[in-house]
């Protein structure tokens, strides 16, 4: 037996409760892993609060995050005792996840843990810390240097953004954060932020094209905000969007993009090739100032993930929330 969430929907309604499961009851996978930590991302408090149709199918494990040690395998990469990583793949949406204590999954999904980073470390970074990292290689893809200009980080207390910004910040970048709490603007500049601005700024409706203000941006929000951050790019400039906080409409006009040729760089964490993961991983490792990970990071047990992810979604929670699951 190992300790689980478990998010059940029925006759009786849709709930998540730490319970016991058996693992017989894992779902198929050719490599058994032992999880050590996994995360609570904001996909995370969707699927256990029922707030959106995250989950799939039912019973489901959420946790689309997890790093922990090979139990079991008969995939060709792994052996008993190796450590791993995974993020995303629909693991915590049609597949059991990483807020168990043991995970079933397919080894394709899997890559070795980063010798740069503990399990508790890689959780820390996690799938918010990876997404930040694919926008920023996007980015630099498009031409992106350090010294064109500001760069626009929107949902600036989430994971994301949190991690977007220190990650800019350490490769030389002038950073501007948009957040709804000001209080935390400490916060913000220790991670490296240059200036804070209200999110009242971007999340209005807004005009088609605004001043040029930003050279590139990192947005985990969408909706009004992202149209406005897509309006207030300079010529040339371009957004990586890889969320939707705010929602999923994007309610702009084409003039950002035939006007001033702003472009739109839709990041996909999901479902990316395992030779782009592992060099988001190797980036992160070289990039990424660990001493920052103390600033973002917030540890809970299982028994917590539940009242945790609530607050997640009501934007209690700064940073990144890691779970510590094989207590």
């Amino acid at each position: 037996m190992f300790d689980a969430i478990l998010i059940e929907k029925d006759d009786a309604g849709y709930r998540a409760r730490r319970t016991q499961l058996d693992e017989s009851q894992l779902p198929e996978g050719d490599v058994t892993v032992r999880v050590a930590y996994s995360t609570l991302n904001y996909k995370d408090g969707l699927a256990i609060t029922g707030k959106s149709p995250v989950v799939r199918q039912f019973p489901m494990v959420p946790g689309i995050d997890l790093a922990g040690t090979v139990e079991a395998s008969s995939h060709a990469d792994y052996k008993v005792g190796d450590s791993v990583l995974l993020n995303g793949w629909g693991v915590g949406e049609t597949h059991w996840g990483g807020l168990a204590q043991k995970a079933r999954l397919k080894g394709d999904w899997l890559i070795p843990l980063p010798k740069a980073f503990s399990a508790r470390q890689a959780m820390a970074i996690g799938t918010a810390g990876y997404t930040a990292m694919l926008c920023l290689l996007a980015l630099e893809r498009h031409g992106l240097k350090p010294g064109q200009g500001d760069v626009l980080v929107t949902g600036a207390n989430g994971g994301v953004g949190s991690f977007a910004i220190t990650l800019l910040a350490s490769l030389g970048y002038r950073v501007v954060a948009s957040t709804g709490r000001p209080e935390e603007s400490d916060y913000l500049k220790r991670l490296g932020a240059a200036e804070i601005i209200d999110r009242k700024e971007l999340s209005e409706p807004g005009r088609p094209l605004g001043k040029e203000r930003w050279v590139a941006a990192i947005d985990s929000v969408g909706s009004h905000t992202l149209a406005n951050v897509c309006a207030g790019l300079r010529q040339d400039g371009a957004v990586a969007a890889c969320g939707l906080a705010q929602g999923m409409d994007f309610p702009a006009t084409v003039a950002p993009f035939i006007l001033r040729g702003v472009s739109l760089l839709g990041i996909n964490s999901v479902t990316r090739p395992r030779a782009e993961r592992i060099e988001a991983w190797d980036r992160l490792a070289h990039d990424l100032n660990l001493a920052q990970l103390d600033t973002i990071t917030r540890e809970i047990g299982l028994d917590d993930v539940i009242q945790v992810a609530g607050e997640l979604l009501e934007g209690k929670v700064r940073g990144r929330v890691v779970v510590k699951v094989d207590a």
